[in-house]
């Protein structure tokens, strides 16, 4: 359990790559990576996440968590500056195409393009007996089988040696 007022450097190390590996390193990864010992690298960077054994490392994770979101947060307004920035450079390079697509993705941010899917969903036994045999018609329909119809003529047993 930790009594200090302030990070020592080896967590200083561990808080930075476990925030800004977020997704890509695991905690444990982190914690050999910031110095500590392998085989207990699992059970230190638990406890180092644990505000009950670590809080002033907790409180510093979720203080470079908040900083690196506010950072990078997306806005309606930024996003669509920046797409009207690359759309210009576009543009500026002959890229049409590039422009374009820029142009196309702050339509969409706008709210000017709707990508609209429907998916049907059914299920056979929400179907009437009728439906069933209209749909099963339908099927056979599709398939367009080949039925030869005929009879089914029985003769004697069939010699299969052959006679040289």
């Amino acid at each position: 359990m930790s009594r200090r007022k302030h990070l020592t450097p080896q967590q200083i190390k561990f808080v930075n790559l476990l925030v800004y590996n977020e997704g890509r390193k695991t905690a444990t990864d982190c914690a050999i990576e910031a110095g500590y010992a392998k085989d207990r690298a699992r059970s230190t960077a638990s406890e180092l996440q644990n505000s009950n054994y670590y809080p002033l490392v907790v409180q510093e994770i979720t203080k470079l968590r908040k900083e690196i979101n506010e950072k990078y947060r997306v806005s309606f307004e930024t996003h669509m500056r920046d797409l009207e920035q690359i759309k210009q450079q576009a543009l500026e390079n002959g890229s049409y195409a590039s422009a374009v697509q820029a142009e196309v993705a702050r339509g969409k941010a706008g709210g000017l393009y709707i990508d609209q899917k429907i998916i049907k969903h059914g299920k056979i036994d929400q179907l009437t007996p009728d439906e069933v045999r209209k749909e099963l018609q339908a099927i056979a329909d599709q398939l367009n089988p080949k039925i030869v119809e005929g009879e089914v003529v029985e003769e004697g047993p069939v010699d299969r040696k052959r006679k040289k």
